[in-house]
């Protein structure tokens, strides 16, 4: 088995995540909840080898992870909803559906063949840092389908070594609920999934800047 490099999650080893990313690699990187995979966005076939990488069928849409709420603009359309929340929750547990914007040619693999992607900015330098540096990440857990999320980097090692390039290692994953997300591709947005931001929350957001909803504090729509 091809072992991948380990690199410190400082400066210098994201500088040379990034120069993997640019070269097509795939690399593991901390985030705000657990562990990560990612890949350029203008890699041809980089997204499909996060699913080979996980041994999962391309079922579901990837999400984006962005260095800051700017690079959102450049790949969906940020609707009302979206810029609401977005301005109070990011960087941060949330994670926004909105429209593809016209003109921004996506990958089918990373929407599943819809026009609407999930762009989230994580409260964790290492992938706003990558972010940064390649533009916007399609990232999704660190580990094998089926098996638990890699807790640090010899877990990630064990599960997905020969599939990575580089592991940028931050240490121990923080854990925790995994990101709310919210659907703003209609003029009534409604919760999708539940997590690290109380729905509450999300509603009374969405009651300041007056946008139409049907977001109770206990349930999911």
């Amino acid at each position: 088995m091809t072992r991948p490099r380990i690199v410190a999650d400082d400066d210098p080893g994201r500088a040379e995540a990034v120069r993997v990313l640019r070269a097509g690699g795939l690399v593991a990187l901390p985030t705000d909840t657990v562990y990560g995979i990612a890949v350029a966005l203008d890699q041809p076939g980089g997204v499909e080898r996060l699913f080979e990488a996980k041994r999962r069928s391309p079922d579901k849409g990837i999400m984006l992870l962005l260095a800051d709420a700017a690079q959102a603009g450049e790949i969906g359309r940020m609707t009302p909803a979206a810029v609401a929340l977005a301005s109070a929750l990011w960087p941060g547990g949330l994670t926004v559906v909105v429209p593809q914007l016209d003109g921004v040619e996506l990958p089918v693999a990373l929407t599943s063949g819809t026009r609407t992607i999930g762009l989230r900015v994580p409260d964790h330098p290492a992938p706003r840092a990558l972010a940064a540096g390649v533009g916007p990440l399609p990232t999704t857990s660190a580990n094998r389908s089926g098996h638990p999320e890699g807790r640090d980097a010899a877990d990630i090692v064990a599960q997905l070594g020969d599939a990575l390039d580089l592991v940028l290692d931050g240490g121990a994953a923080h854990g925790g609920p995994p990101s709310t997300v919210v659907d703003c591709t209609a003029d009534v947005p409604r919760i999708l999934r539940a997590g690290a931001i109380p729905v509450s929350r999300i509603g009374a957001i969405l009651d300041a800047a007056r946008v139409p909803h049907h977001i109770g504090s206990d349930s999911i729509g």
